[in-house]
Parts: structure tokens; sequence; C-alpha cells
């Protein structure tokens, strides 16, 4: 039972700071403004890990900081997974290096999910939210190629249906590449 909950707790703390990294990169490369609350929380949130990076890896179009802060995160998660299933982690060392990579994958396939699912009842809900532009301007990415192949059935958008399906199937596919090398989930 102990080990359960410890699980849990370190997917949980583990995937909102990787999603959070993510996030902060994607913003940038998005062009989000740094002003927005949200930005600014997740800046904050994160801040203490990637400042200190900046200096090594600058950054530019892309926050490689950012994205090296997920890849480490994902990488000591990777290595307290292992330690609590018991198995001793130089063993499998070369292996975790892979299976960080494809943590940082789900995280970010899992923030994907979960920014559409927030845009979409939010559209539903309230759509003069104030979250509402954050929210379209990171997911149009994803959106906008599939709005351009879907046709609009009488102003209903099935574009986000259709993005959480691929994303959960390429979700189903790095879980279980991840489970077949480690033996267990990550």
């Amino acid at each position: 039972m102990f080990g359960d909950v410890a699980r849990f707790l370190l997917n949980t703390v583990f995937t909102l700071f990787g999603a959070a990294l993510l996030l902060r990169a994607w913003m940038q490369v998005v062009r989000m403004p740094p002003y927005n609350p949200v930005s600014n929380a997740v800046m904050q949130a994160t801040n203490w890990i990637v400042l200190p990076l900046r200096k090594i890896l600058p950054g530019g179009e892309v926050d490689w900081a950012s994205l090296l802060a997920a890849y480490i995160s994902a990488l000591v998660y990777v290595l307290l997974m292992i330690m609590l299933a018991g198995v001793d982690p130089t063993l499998m060392l070369p292996m975790t290096f892979l299976v960080a990579l494809l943590t940082v994958i789900k995280w970010a396939l899992n923030l994907i999910i979960w920014m559409t699912i927030l845009m979409a009842l939010l559209s539903w809900l309230n759509p003069q939210s104030p979250a509402m532009p954050l929210l379209y301007q990171i997911t149009a990415p994803f959106l906008d190629p599939l709005r351009r192949i879907l046709p609009r059935l009488g102003g209903l958008d099935l574009s986000p249906i259709l993005l959480f399906v691929i994303v959960q199937v390429l979700l189903i596919v790095v879980t279980r590449v991840a489970v077949s090398m480690t033996l267990f989930g990550i």
C-alpha cells in the first residue's frame, strides 16, 4: 500500500512540474506575453531550475533550458520509480535515459489533452473568459490543421475531439513502449 501511495504522489508531483516546464517552453514558442497571470505563475514555479540552466543553454526561439529541465525532472522521476519498484537503478541505467525521454513525451501529450479539454469546456461554459485567448493561442497549432480537414457541423467544432483521439492513441503507444522497457508503468 505504501508503494502505491508513493508512486501516486511521485507521479502527480512530477507530472505537474514536468507539464509546467513544458508549458513554459511552449508559451515561448507561441510567443505568449509574459505579463499574463498564467504565464507569470508558470515562470515563478519553474524559475528555480530554468534560470540556472539558461546560463548553460541560452534561450532562442526554443526554450532549451525548460526542455532540459523537463528531461532532468523526468530522469529523477524514473530513477525514483525504479527504486520504488525495488530494482537496482544501476542495472537499468542505459534504459533509464530513453524511458525519461518517453516520460517527457507522455507529459507533453497529457498537457495537450488537458489544455484542449479546458479550452473546449470554457468555450461552452464561458467563451468570454479571460483564459480563452491564452488557451486558444496554446492549442491553435494543434487544432488549426485539423479544422482545415474537418467540416464544421452547424457551428460545432469537432477538431478537439479528433485531437483528443489522436493524442490518446499516441499516449497508449508511448506508455506501452515505456512499460515494455521497464516492466512497470511511468
